[in-house]
């Protein structure tokens, strides 16, 4: 129950505002979602691993598919904000990278004007 609210903690603390990027952040986008992503990565495995070993002390009980199905609700329940945050991630990547697109193709079409 505390991985769960240190983990709420965390993702409220990252999910600040990014819409309200200056120009020299812009720039910085694909580092400051790598970053992120390794985060989600690092959290993503301590989940796992928690939720493996309760796993195995499943299978010391007698009632192992209950066990296990419990074992199953917490894990998607923990995971649940980390894939929110991923796919608000990727939303970001691809905004960022449309962006660069556009440039790339705005800054050829003058080039190809000038005479």
């Amino acid at each position: 129950m505390r991985m769960l609210c240190l983990l709420a903690f965390l993702l409220s603390l990252s999910s600040g505002p990014a819409q309200a990027q200056s120009v020299e952040a812009a720039d910085d986008v694909p580092a400051r979602i790598a970053a992120a992503r390794e985060a989600l990565n690092s959290q993503r495995q301590s989940i796992e691993a928690q939720h493996e070993a309760r796993e195995r002390a499943c299978w010391q009980r007698f009632a192992v598919n209950d066990c296990l199905r419990e074992v199953r609700r917490s894990r998607h329940a923990a995971l649940d904000p980390l894939r929110a945050k991923e796919l608000e991630l990727n939303a970001q990547e691809r905004e960022w990278r449309t962006r660069q697109r556009d440039e790339r193709l705005r800054n050829k079409q003058e080039a190809g004007q000038q005479p």
